[in-house]
């Protein structure tokens, strides 16, 4: 019998396992599957690969097929202030006592697994987390599951599944190091979760070159290929997830439930998807939690993110003067991002996400310097950066401040925005900012 765990004691043991980095393979995967007894053959699944929008794609599909009375899990990644966050049964996290449970049982397969490996092999952080996360879903009994990929596609530990339908957010430069040097090898990585006769469904604004792989993938496989655009439908949604980016993770996300709701035989209904629409919201993602002064949270972490963020923010902030909070991890593209930032920032702070692989807030200004950019200071401290970028901003006439660069950046803000405002008004103002904050 697995032994009773708290959150506090699952969350300190997937920490442990940070340790021992990331491994890329299946075997382990494949091996801890048969020791938790095939949770993943239990329901159906969409699977959901990408570089950016993954998330929000994977959120907006759950909430879609949920609104069509199936009982909807998804599994997510990464999570912004606790790890169960990243398993959801009808587009709710796992309660405390539900999460630490599968994290125990999934922890106790790893040990029955890690004694069948070499001995300088074992069970990831990401392989647990995704066992733990597939035998959840399974207790459940959840009818289908929306899975978010983490890293690339062929080697994710989340490709022990045969889904139905394959979604391709986007294709860009990310993981070179892991996943090849050009677009077209990030694609192959990422197609490699297509299996014979899936429906493979593609974001709009996909390459020349993507569109071809995933063809020349879709062919060699047997599967169908769909692209995403406006859809009649879309003229009248208005999604809850603020941003031109989020309007199109939508279109991609009906498109994709609609191919998995006519492997099913059910049709898709307008008013629901008129009410996923309007209920899903993507905590950290554009999201405002302070009005004096206007504070937007995003977690855009490489340029193409940067790149829409920027695209999209006037819907959210106008025309005000910007102050910048910046942290970004070392193995991301900082130039790139700083590229697309600091043309529209008046005045940046630059931070260190809480990681280990954080980058250092010097190495950040000193690229901005290299780019012109002189008005700035470091902080390394987030939420000290933020106050002072917010003190900075109550000064301008309508200033805002803009927070962004990493997930971890965006988690600890959030964490303490959620404690501030239930300290000022109780445990339901903290919930209220925790699950998507003012709208």
């Amino acid at each position: 019998m697995t032994e009773r765990w708290s959150e506090t004691r699952a969350e300190r043991h997937l920490r442990s396992l940070e340790l021992f980095g990331m491994r890329f393979g299946l075997d382990r995967m494949r091996r801890m599957m048969t020791a938790l007894g095939a949770p993943q053959q239990s329901f159906r699944s969409v699977h959901v690969v990408g570089t950016n929008g993954k998330t929000s794609t994977t959120r907006m599909i759950a909430a879609i097929l949920q609104r069509h009375g199936l009982l909807t899990g998804a599994y997510l990644s990464p999570h912004l202030m606790h790890y169960r966050e990243r398993v959801q049964v009808a587009e709710r996290d796992l309660e405390n006592h539900e999460f630490a449970g599968a994290v125990a049982c999934a922890a106790q397969a790893a040990e029955r697994v890690n004694r069948t490996l070499a001995k300088d092999d074992h069970v990831t952080q990401f392989e647990l987390l995704t066992a733990a996360a597939y035998w959840a879903l399974a207790k459940r009994g959840v009818e289908v599951a929306v899975i978010e990929a983490g890293l690339g596609g062929r080697y994710d530990a989340t490709n022990v599944i045969d889904s139905s339908v394959a979604v391709l957010s986007n294709v860009s430069l990310e993981h070179t190091r892991w996943l090849g040097p050009t677009v077209a090898d990030i694609a192959r990585e990422k197609l490699a979760v297509v299996r014979p006769g899936t429906q493979l469904v593609l974001g709009a604004g996909a390459s020349a070159e993507v569109v071809r792989l995933a063809s020349e993938v879709a062919q060699e496989r047997g599967a169908t290929l769909h692209i995403a655009g406006a859809s009649p439908r879309q003229e009248a949604l208005r999604p809850a997830a603020a941003g031109s980016f989020q309007r199109a993770n939508f279109a991609l996300a009906e498109l994709a439930a609609e191919r998995f709701l006519a492997t099913i035989g059910i049709d898709m209904q307008a008013q629901a998807l008129q009410d996923a629409a309007q209920a899903t919201s993507v905590r950290g993602r554009l999201q405002t939690i302070a009005a004096d002064p206007l504070t937007v949270l995003d977690g855009a972490h490489n340029p193409d993110a940067a790149r829409a963020l920027v695209e999209t923010l006037p819907e959210v902030v106008g025309e005000r003067p910007l102050a910048l909070v910046m942290g970004v991890l070392e193995d991301k593209d900082a130039v790139g991002m700083l590229r697309q930032l600091l043309p529209i920032s008046a005045r940046v702070w630059f931070t260190a996400p809480a990681s280990a692989r954080a980058l250092p807030p010097s190495a950040l200004q000193s690229l901005a310097r290299q780019l012109g950019f002189a008005d700035s200071e470091c902080e390394p401290d987030p939420l000290a950066a933020l106050a002072q970028a917010q003190a900075w901003a109550r000064e301008q006439p309508g200033a805002a401040v803009l927070a962004t660069g990493s997930v971890y950046l965006v988690g600890a803000l959030l964490a303490d925005a959620g404690a501030a405002q239930a300290g000022r008004d109780g445990a339901d103002s903290d919930e209220r900012v925790r699950e998507g904050g003012p709208r």
